[in-house]
């Protein structure tokens, strides 16, 4: 219940992205939460990039409702898979949690403007077990998709891929952590299991992949020698650093011509920050669902590429700020597992106000992903 003693309502806007974002949350998870006796409002047209109609949801039950855009922001927790735009945030009620993946360490203005608008707002990406580790995330599909497009632009760069005399491909993974792990065992399959069996059968050397944790990815000897045999790069690192990039723009010129650049991470350029944000990979550019394969001739690059930011040396890259989202219907399958149980939580306790940091389990994973704590000692959110 909400503090008044209503019941608690639950917005579903959908998301204002790229014509390629065509995720939305699935009606198996809004059954959930109509079991926790929530009102759920839900935006026109939600899950009809994947093929669902309205009718899909309002047949869960007369609590689910379809509504405006406008009217979605402005309940009492509003969910959202990525961040809502500038001019979407100020749709929202002080007050309102909203659910969604707002990436708090490596966005500082959007955290001020939260706060002075008084939004309860909880990160996805920042909700994490009493070990740190996240309760919402796909990193499977990070590093599976991302593999597969990168193998899929290999395929067209390198004429000897599918040669029985050609050595074994080597991938480099940079970053050992859940996304590297997924990363590797994608790249061993080339992306794909069918294309794996495809150039098995055809008596097709495998994949060599080596994984670089910091203790590598700070050996400038080290990464340089092996820049220079490899066939595809893969960013899959958590900086403990972002304004400095791993690999400058200069190294890029040691990888083979037909070497292919695979980001997994799409951490944004943000120059003007304090301190600034730059990629892993100097001078690649970002991709979305639209648009995730740079040829290196292509002169979006000069575009996409902030001034001032070293891009002289190029390769096939392949980039995507939600590669989840390249499969979409899976994608929203495993986010919703996961979500549910939160969700749940919140709905029961009204609302943040209710969640305590020292609480169960799923108020303190809350707690540890809400803009309220977030930088709180560690003593205060176990």
């Amino acid at each position: 219940m909400a503090d008044d003693g209503r019941r608690m309502t639950i917005g579903f806007p959908r998301m204002r992205k790229e014509p390629g974002e065509r995720r939305d949350f699935l009606p198996s998870l809004i059954a959930r939460l109509v079991l926790h006796h929530a009102e759920i409002l839900i935006e026109h047209g939600v899950g009809s990039g994947m093929g669902l109609s309205d009718n899909d949801y309002t047949a869960i039950g007369p609590s689910v409702r379809i509504t405006s855009h406008g009217e979605a922001f402005e309940q009492d927790i509003v969910v959202v898979l990525r961040c809502p735009d500038p001019e979407e945030l100020d749709l929202l009620p002080s007050g309102t949690a909203l659910v969604s993946m707002l990436h708090f360490p490596t966005r500082p203005e959007r955290i001020a403007r939260l706060r002075r608008a008084g939004v309860e707002a909880i990160a996805l990406d920042c909700i994490t077990d009493d070990a740190g580790h996240r309760l919402v995330e796909d990193s499977r599909a990070v590093g599976w998709n991302a593999l597969e497009a990168a193998f899929d632009a290999l395929e067209r760069t390198y004429p000897l891929f599918a040669d029985p005399e050609r050595p074994p491909i080597r991938v480099t993974v940079m970053g050992a952590g859940a996304i590297g792990r997924h990363a590797v065992e994608a790249a061993t399959k080339y992306g794909r299991t069918d294309r794996a069996a495809r150039l098995f059968a055809g008596g097709v050397p495998g994949v060599e992949v080596v994984a670089l944790g910091r203790n590598l990815t700070n050996d400038q000897r080290y990464v340089e020698e092996r820049l220079r045999l490899t066939d595809v790069l893969v960013d899959a690192t958590q900086r403990s650093d972002p304004s400095r990039p791993i690999v400058p723009n200069g190294w890029l010129a040691l990888l083979p011509e037909h070497a292919v650049i695979c980001d997994c991470v799409v951490d944004p350029y943000q120059l003007d920050a304090e301190p600034p944000t730059v990629r892993g990979i100097e001078g690649i550019p970002q991709g979305n669902l639209d648009r995730y394969v740079f040829p290196p001739d292509d002169p979006s690059w000069d575009e996409a590429v902030p001034g001032g930011v070293p891009h002289e040396h190029r390769r096939m890259t392949v980039s995507c700020y939600s590669w989840p989202g390249v499969h979409p219907r899976a994608c929203m399958e495993v986010y919703g597992g996961q979500l549910a149980p939160l969700l749940e939580t919140l709905v029961e306790r009204g609302g943040m106000s209710g969640i305590r940091p020292d609480g169960d389990y799923h108020e303190r994973a809350l707690a540890r992903g809400s803009l309220r704590y977030w930088q709180a000692p560690e003593s205060l959110v176990r």
